[in-house]
């Protein structure tokens, strides 16, 4: 073979040459862009393929150290409760020992109660999980039967169907009306009508709730020197004992007994706060002392002279309607009709009267 004919097997023999462009001189510009393609998308296919495996290989660490830790804890778990067993164990011998070096009888060890209590009604375990896991709470407690879950959960659903306190100044579980609904008739509605007297006591309930509020918010936008002064800190003393003394108020009136807040009572505050809502602060104020002193005579001078009494004695206990002179002997009625003329107080200063004649002295 001559020296030209091994040379040119030898540069045919270094030239790269495909399957699809072999024999060919040149290449289309599409060709080579699909080619460059082809060799992207193999590129991308193994290093994808390259982060599925780091990314198995990371779940099966995971995985694995997960198992580990599992492990781990389930024995320091069955440690704990045999270290607690045998403690128990030791102390139980202790006090055996105790009770007979001093003559003392047996310890008699009480099985836990894991039994239903009578009247208690039975709910499927699968259906107590379920309602526990809606309560977002744990289904599962160590060491927790199921009588003890079920009181459990009995236990939370009593707390969520507690009655809800409002947030006025004096909390109370009496639905408030609106302050367009506020407004009170002039009388007591008859006995047979139920709803009525319900009514009516969540409209005074939400009416000293409204005086109340206005006068804590009155007293939130004094200025700061007015505040620290003494006259400021005898208002917020006053506030202060208004809601004190109201409070009885509102625990009669929230009370599903109709006993607790007699007629005669409830019939004077209507009346009272039928008068306030007129702004007819005047009125309202003689039917407060109507209601606190009565019509009836007082003791005033000397009553008892020796061992005869006076012919005008008999007059301090009468009971007639009307007339009755002891509703102020009772510390919890004295201290709400306080209450009640505090508010009566600060209420003409928040809604003055149109007729000047009808603000209190």
């Amino acid at each position: 073979m001559d020296f030209a004919s091994l040379m040119s097997s030898q540069i045919a023999s270094s030239k790269p040459t495909t399957d699809s462009n072999a024999g060919k001189k040149y290449l289309k510009r599409s060709e080579v862009e699909a080619q460059r393609q082809a060799n992207y998308i193999r590129e991308q296919e193994e290093v994808e393929k390259a982060r599925q495996e780091r990314l198995e290989k990371k779940r099966k660490r995971d995985d694995e150290e997960a198992q580990r830790n599992q492990a781990r804890e389930e024995k320091k778990r069955r440690l704990a409760d045999e270290s607690r067993k045998i403690a128990e164990e030791e102390a139980e011998a202790e006090e055996r020992a105790r009770r007979k070096r001093l003559g003392l009888p047996e310890l008699v060890k009480e099985a836990e109660d894991t039994s239903l209590k009578d009247g208690e009604e039975d709910v499927d375990e699968e259906t107590l999980l379920e309602r526990l896991r809606d309560l977002n709470e744990p289904r599962i407690l160590f060491g927790e039967t199921h009588p003890q879950r079920l009181r459990r959960y009995r236990k939370l659903t009593a707390l969520a169907l507690a009655p809800k306190l409002s947030t006025g100044p004096i909390p109370t579980t009496l639905e408030l009306v609106e302050e367009k609904d506020m407004k009170v008739p002039s009388t007591l509605p008859p006995d047979s009508d139920s709803e009525g007297r319900k009514h009516l006591l969540r409209q005074i309930g939400s009416y000293f709730t409204m005086l109340l509020s206005e006068w804590q918010i009155a007293l939130a936008k004094r200025p700061k020197e007015v505040k620290e002064s003494f006259t400021g800190k005898q208002a917020l003393n006053a506030h202060l004992t208004a809601i004190s003394n109201l409070t009885p108020l509102f625990r009669k009136l929230e009370s599903p007994t109709p006993s607790t807040l007699p007629p005669t009572l409830l019939a004077a505050i209507l009346e009272i706060v039928h008068l306030a809502q007129l702004r007819r602060y005047v009125h309202a104020n003689d039917a407060y002392l109507r209601l606190s002193i009565g019509k009836a005579a007082w003791p005033i001078g000397v009553t008892m002279v020796g061992i005869h009494e006076r012919s005008a004695r008999e007059k301090l206990h009468e009971t007639e309607a009307g007339k009755e002179a002891h509703i102020m002997t009772d510390e919890v009625t004295r201290k709400l009709l306080q209450g009640i003329k505090r508010c009566l107080s600060f209420a003409q200063v928040r809604w003055p009267p149109e007729d000047v004649g009808q603000i209190m002295g």
